[in-house]
């Protein structure tokens, strides 16, 4: 990258991790559903029952620990009507990493953007590449914070230790439901359904107006 880009208004770039920097656990989440004769997304549908107050989101904000995690998601499948492996569940999170998004990262920092993260994560289960995490200015993880994804204070809290306003900001993740409420706040963002998509979609937002190259 040579010259910043033509976007006047965007000063910061601001990524998920799972799903963006590394290929989605919803893969993996699939890959297990197949073995154990789950039926296709029942994984998600456990997440996306009573999305605020579950066991996911309770993990997710450090309020329970692994072992009730286990617990009780594994309670959740059955009641809806399926077993499920919490351990196995656990061992879908780790993704790996996606080169063109790390590139991507040295690149923008080189061009002068701010870069931020914004994870939602479990506590005691590994977590995102520390090489990768330090290429990042600001790194939100919900389990130290005790917020998550889409509450919109996380986003919020992430541009105040940015020093920028929302409107600065281009925001990427895998998950609608996540970009939402960034783009209410006035965020660009980017839902991320491949690496290259997303490269494409990331240049447009810095380069309005010019053509798509695959990277910023």
């Amino acid at each position: 990258m040579q010259s910043r880009g033509t976007n006047p208004i965007v000063t910061a770039v601001i990524f998920d991790f799972g799903g963006v920097i590394t290929s989605s656990p919803f893969e993996a989440f699939a890959a297990y559903e197949e073995t154990a004769g789950l039926p296709p997304g029942f994984i998600r549908r456990i997440n996306s029952t009573n999305p605020d107050t579950n066991a996911w989101a309770r993990f997710e904000r450090s309020e329970i620990d692994r072992d009730t995690f286990i617990a009780e998601f594994e309670a959740e499948g059955r009641a809806l009507g399926h077993p499920v492996d919490g351990h196995r569940v656990l061992a879908c999170l780790a993704g790996e990493l996606r080169p063109g998004m790390v590139r991507t990262l040295d690149l923008l920092s080189d061009e002068g953007y701010l870069l931020g993260c914004i994870t939602n994560n479990v506590s005691g289960h590994g977590g995102p590449d520390p090489d990768v995490l330090a290429r990042f200015d600001v790194v939100i993880e919900s389990s130290r914070v005790g917020l998550r994804k889409p509450d919109p204070a996380i986003y919020l809290m992430a541009c105040e230790r940015l020093g920028i306003t929302p409107r600065e900001a281009v925001y990427l993740d895998d998950l609608g439901i996540n970009c939402k409420p960034a783009r209410a706040l006035g965020m660009t963002t980017i839902k991320v359904e491949s690496e290259d998509q997303a490269l494409r979609d990331l240049a447009s937002a810095l380069n309005p107006g010019s053509s798509p190259s695959g990277s910023p």
